[in-house]
């Protein structure tokens, strides 16, 4: 046991929507009974690209004692690809380009590679 950064899921504000789950690269959340969990507590990295997806606040960040990061665990996961997941300005998903999440005018969305100099730059 480690103490570290690691995704906290409040089931009482979680509508198991899924919009979570694509952006774990890790492979850490699936929905369950309606819900979304963090199945295994070493495929977290504590990153946290779900917070910002998380339509209803249900998900945060916390430091506490829990196991150790297995980043070999986490590679070995099958990825989830999300087809509602797109560039907000361009349109495109990922199996075309890169995307990233971003806060833009106080809205969670996602933003490619391409399109966020633009973004930043004006």
């Amino acid at each position: 046991m480690v103490k570290r950064t690691i995704v906290t899921i409040d089931e009482e504000k979680c509508t198991g929507c899924g919009k979570c789950v694509a952006p774990c690269a890790e492979g850490a959340i699936e929905i369950i009974d309606g819900k979304a969990k963090v199945m295994s507590e070493d495929l977290c990295d504590g990153m946290g690209y779900c917070i910002g997806i998380c339509p209803e606040g249900a998900i945060t960040i916390e430091e506490r004692e829990t196991l150790e990061f297995n980043e070999e665990k986490a590679e070995s996961q099958p990825k989830k690809s999300d087809i509602s997941i797109r560039c907000f300005n361009c349109n495109k998903g990922e199996d075309e380009v890169y995307l990233l999440p971003l806060r833009h005018e106080m809205k969670s969305e996602w933003v490619c590679t391409r399109c966020l100099p633009m973004l930043i730059h004006g």
